[in-house]
């Protein structure tokens, strides 16, 4: 009996041996399973971030305006970037749809559909995506050829205007709580784009954050790089 008692007892001890052994196997499985899980995830993520940067890169076209310091140049690509990547920009509405006459502002609301504006719309439109009313502010004080009609003073929409429009207004540092051009001479690219948010609200810490917004610092070094060898470019050939 007592024989039988220790066997039985060895027995139990053994299967208990061997059940710790195996959840301990199982444990160590598991742990490598949510380690090589957290390592895909991670790495699947920064594949596509990478793509996103690859696809808005290349997608950014040069500014129609042939001249301007490389930097703001630069910045208003960045600005495009993270508010009209694309085609056809400059005649892009907001919501995705495009305008065939840009004799002037569209002035075209759209239903916002997103965001904390929703239920309100925008009147955003072209490659900066000017509201109307901050056209045609900004239009009445940079603008380099207004014209008269019957309606009233008309400011050309079509690409070269908004292009120059928006340089000026960047370098105007009356406008702004800081030197643009100041800032990214000092490489604070990051300090410029927080000074702009306000009004481009992807530019990242205002109220509209997308995809784009995080990657808008390396983005402008690239477009500054280009810019500044297209400068070079240019002065070789005069």
């Amino acid at each position: 009996m007592f024989f039988y008692r220790s066997k039985q007892k060895n027995n139990q001890n053994s299967e208990n041996k061997a059940y710790s052994k195996k959840q301990k196997i199982w444990d160590i499985a598991s742990i490598l399973s949510l380690v090589a899980l957290a390592w895909f995830i991670q790495n699947a993520q920064n594949i596509l971030r990478n793509t996103k940067y690859l696809q808005v890169s290349e997608d950014i076209p040069p500014l129609v305006m042939p001249t301007g310091d490389p930097h703001i140049r630069a910045l208003m690509r960045t600005i495009s970037a993270s508010e009209s990547s694309g085609k056809n920009t400059y005649a892009l509405l907001y919501g995705g749809d495009h305008v065939h006459d840009l004799s002037q502002h569209p002035d075209q609301c759209i239903p916002i559909k997103t965001q904390v504006n929703k239920g309100k719309c925008s009147t955003a439109s072209g490659r900066y995506q000017f509201l109307t009313s901050t056209w045609l502010e900004k239009a009445s004080k940079y603008h380099p050829n207004p014209y008269e009609t019957s309606d009233g003073i008309v400011y050309s929409f079509e690409p070269e205007y908004q292009d120059i429009v928006v340089y000026r207004w960047l370098k105007d540092h009356h406008q702004w709580n800081a030197d643009i051009l100041t800032l990214l001479k000092q490489n604070r690219v990051e300090d410029a784009l927080s000074e702009l948010s306000g009004v481009w609200t992807s530019l990242g810490g205002g109220i509209e954050d997308n995809l784009v917004t995080p990657f808008l610092p390396k983005l402008y070094r690239q477009f500054l790089a280009e810019e500044l060898a297209s400068t070079s470019k240019k002065l070789a050939i005069q």
